[in-house]
């Protein structure tokens, strides 16, 4: 059973891994696709994401063990999903000679939340965010996959990319929910997110804009996110 020191060590979060930790932008450079090094170094990668995600679902679970039921079924599912992302990414590592640790991981994903979050602020960074900058990353694997031969690390990331989708779109149904029960407008509280969360976990994918319709997004709420990270690059000197 789960307990408090699983979690927390003193006044910080601590999680467990047994391969190297870095930060995100200290990971080592990735090889061509089109390698066997570079399609080994992308499942790395979403292994790392998807243990990171199934994690933080459980964390939501027990950091808010007074959530609406219906929400906590729908939560404990989706980290199941996740975790059968990670045994996917997992065997297509070592069928291609690979083992989980052949290259260090971050905990980019872990990190963007807190114990201070509202349940409004968890759903919000992790599926509407986090989760909704995977659509955008994952559209442009795939892209990027096309003429790859291994259809078997093809068919991981269309499965994972597909099924992120329909997680996106808890998050999107459940942030306007619970914002209702709240009282809170849903489009003034996205739009005044999304201005912070831009400059505090920088994201650089092009907007994978259907995915994201697929996944509940509002034209509204695609403009927002549009208009808030060309203000970013502006403001940081990208355009």
């Amino acid at each position: 059973m789960l307990t408090r020191s699983d979690f927390y060590r003193g006044d910080g979060i601590t999680l467990g891994r047994d391969v190297p930790v870095v930060m995100a932008a200290e990971l080592p450079p990735k090889p061509g696709l089109n390698s066997r090094d570079g399609q080994a170094r992308l499942i790395h990668d979403l292994a790392s994401i998807e243990l990171q995600a199934m994690e933080l679902a459980v964390r939501t679970l027990y950091e808010f063990p007074d959530a609406n039921p219906e929400f906590r079924k729908e939560l404990a599912d989706l980290a199941l999903e996740e975790s059968r992302h990670l045994k996917l990414c997992l065997r297509d590592l070592r069928d291609l000679g690979f083992d989980w640790g052949s290259w260090p991981a971050h905990l980019a994903l872990w990190n963007a939340v807190s114990p201070e979050d509202s349940l409004l602020d968890r759903i919000l960074v992790v599926h509407r965010y986090l989760e909704a900058s995977g659509l955008d990353a994952g559209e442009s694997i795939l892209r990027r996959l096309v003429g790859v031969a291994n259809k078997y690390v093809n068919r991981t990331v269309k499965t994972i990319v597909d099924e992120e989708v329909g997680h996106v779109a808890f998050g999107s149904r459940w942030y306007r929910r619970v914002a209702e029960e709240l009282h809170i407008d849903p489009e003034t509280d996205f739009r005044e997110r999304m201005a912070v969360l831009v400059y505090t976990v920088p994201r650089r994918e092009r907007l994978a804009m259907e995915l994201r319709r697929q996944a509940g997004f509002t034209e509204y709420e695609l403009e927002v996110l549009e208009a808030a990270r060309a203000e970013y690059e502006r403001r940081i000197g990208l355009n």
